[in-house]
């Protein structure tokens, strides 16, 4: 009896599971989808890099949730729903301990929205996991980041800044209280996806992108898809308690304003359209936050209480220079 190829064996006993919502999923040289009639296929692929996405020692299972919440996060950006993934794993070592908790929080995740895993790939090297996610959307319905138009307002969800001040605590940068930095880590390692919201949004808002990389660095690239500007008001920004005891500080603003890692989704709409954005918030238990507007122009204008531009580092997260 010919035994599996170590490779093979760590596939067939952590990431073979039944593909309920594929033709034909882990186990041949491809998987075979089938998209419904009168659907858009949505595709999207993000790297996570240890050193560069993550610190080495954090938790496989949270590193699994989030290899696959920061997927989940650009199908709810695009109004999708979300149905297959592919999994390209890269091992310094073979560890069945570590797997199987990455592979617990990997689809623990994928159950809860219902995502097969019909794919991948896996090798030896420095850690890395690249996810593809794939789903569909109605025909022409997509959320785009080219629609924003002048007048219109910009919204955010839920919070920003716990996981980008978790960041800067770990750094040295600011200091957080113990019990404030568990909190702020666990939405640094297991951000919600907003997909629903994003479903939700399809036919009122007028563009959208999720914050992976820092809200302005994020808006700004609406405003340059959309050939337009906007205005952000510092003292609007939707923050948890632990985000309200920092954002006086210039540290503590950067974080919440640019730091990153927070997977809501910003995006914009008329003005008309806030009443039944409001009502998401009820609907969806999602806080939903107008934070400013729609110019003309170009770039983002970051506002303090006096109505003055604030300078802070609103480029984001570069993935060429953050270790």
């Amino acid at each position: 009896m010919i035994k599996l190829s170590p490779e093979f064996d760590l596939i067939a006993r952590h990431f073979t599971r039944p593909a309920a919502n594929a033709v034909l999923g882990v186990g041949d040289d491809c998987a075979l989808v089938g998209v419904s009639h009168g659907m858009d296929l949505a595709v999207s692929t993000d790297t996570m890099v240890s050193g560069t996405h993550f610190f080495p020692d954090v938790d496989p299972e949270t590193l699994g949730h989030k290899a696959l919440a920061v997927n989940l996060s650009d199908m709810a950006a695009m109004g999708a729903m979300p149905y297959w993934a592919t999994l390209a794993l890269t091992l310094p070592a073979v560890n069945d301990e570590w797997l199987a908790k990455f592979a617990k929080g990997f689809f623990d995740l994928a159950e809860e929205f219902g995502v097969s895993l019909i794919g991948g790939d896996t090798t030896k090297g420095p850690l890395t996991m690249t996810v593809t996610i794939m789903g569909e959307v109605p025909a022409g319905a997509a959320l785009r980041r080219s629609g924003a138009k002048v007048g219109n307002d910009i919204w955010v969800s839920g919070h920003l800044g716990d996981a980008a001040l978790a960041v800067a605590h770990r750094r040295g940068l600011l200091k957080l209280s113990e019990e404030d930095y568990m909190e702020a880590v666990m939405r640094l390692y297991e951000p919600t996806p907003r997909v629903k919201l994003g479903q939700a949004l399809r036919g009122l808002a007028t563009s959208a992108i999720d914050i992976s990389d820092g809200l302005l660095g994020d808006l700004g690239h609406i405003c340059e898809l959309s050939k337009v500007g906007a205005t952000v008001e510092s003292e609007l920004l939707p923050v948890s308690a632990i985000g309200a005891l920092h954002i006086d500080s210039l540290e503590g603003l950067t974080a919440v304003a640019a730091g990153g890692d927070d997977y809501e989704l910003c995006f914009t709409a008329p003005a008309n359209a806030r009443d039944s954005i409001e009502d998401l918030t009820d609907v969806l238990g999602i806080p939903l936050t107008r934070i400013g507007q729609v110019r003309k122009g170009q770039g983002v204008s970051l506002l303090g209480a006096d109505g003055k531009p604030i300078t802070i580092d609103g480029r984001g997260f570069d993935h060429f220079t953050a270790s």
